[in-house]
């Protein structure tokens, strides 16, 4: 990272921030799609100039007060808020070497103990470290990738498998960017970030908005070739014991059609696996 990242960033930053959300008001027409440059500056209580030198990289030293004031006059939620700190080099990054493959081996015990729900172990460049018996089931025995990004981006048939595509592309990019700026110097991270910038438009598309964002409590819908639709929540924690490595869990609405449909699932790749 360097000191035009910081500048990109708040530049993506402040075009998603209409004038009316940051209570200014709108008079006559705009050339930007968002907040001019003396507006962030008048609302973080610097100056133009100074604010000016911050985007173009040639003011490399601003103030943990400065940095805050920004992130409240680009209404940055927390996420956001820390990527921004990091960028301006005001708290700690993650090391350059790539997270460790190995997963803790209770970690994969307590997964294989979830037969009903479908777990995986990601890192920072989101290659699947671990999965259980139902995830296998549920991401077609990984047949095209066992990196996420991947699975997204440039998978076919991915537009057909998340119901909610372009939800879930937007918030693989917001995550993917959120630990890059964690560990910059993460081969892997670096070398999937290539790729899928080489091969991917409607990757490089949202790359360039700069969102960063963690995952979160959400809901995914998935469309499976053999049991169908399946509305899942998802929930995401950091593995302690290997810092860069996140478990995702699924689990579906008790009695819902989505239990049936996992439990199907479940059925079909118990018969199916080797014995």
């Amino acid at each position: 990272m360097t000191r035009t990242d910081l500048g990109a960033y708040l530049r993506a930053r402040r075009d998603q921030v209409a004038p009316a959300d940051a209570g200014l008001p709108v008079v006559g027409l705009r050339r930007v799609p968002g907040l001019r440059r003396e507006e962030v500056a008048m609302l973080a209580g610097v100056s133009a100039d100074y604010y000016v030198r911050l985007e173009q990289g040639r003011e490399r030293n601003p103030s943990a007060q400065v940095i805050e004031a920004l992130a409240a006059a680009l209404r940055l939620e927390d996420d956001a808020r820390g990527h921004l700190f990091r960028l301006a080099g005001l708290s700690p990054r993650g090391r350059g070497a790539a997270v460790p493959d190995r997963v803790d081996p209770s970690l994969l015990q307590l997964m294989d103990a979830w037969p009903d729900n479908p777990a995986i172990v990601y890192n920072r460049a989101y290659d699947v470290l671990a999965s259980n018996v139902l995830a296998d089931a549920l991401f077609h025995d990984w047949a095209h990738s066992r990196n996420l990004m991947h699975v997204v981006f440039t998978d076919p048939a991915a537009r057909g498998f998340y119901r909610d595509w372009h939800e879930v592309a937007r918030n693989s990019v917001a995550g993917f960017r959120l630990g890059l700026g964690e560990a910059p110097d993460d081969p892997r991270v670096r070398h999937v970030l290539t790729e899928l910038l080489e091969r991917s438009p409607e990757f490089a598309e949202l790359w360039a908005r700069h969102d960063a964002r963690g995952k979160a409590l959400e809901r995914k819908r998935f469309r499976h070739r053999e049991v169908g639709d399946l509305t899942l929540t998802m929930q995401t924690f950091d593995v302690r014991s290997s810092p860069g490595q996140e478990l995702v869990v699924y689990h579906a609405e008790p009695g819902s059609d989505s239990a049936a449909a996992l439990t199907l699932l479940g059925s079909l790749a118990a018969t199916s696996r080797p014995q």
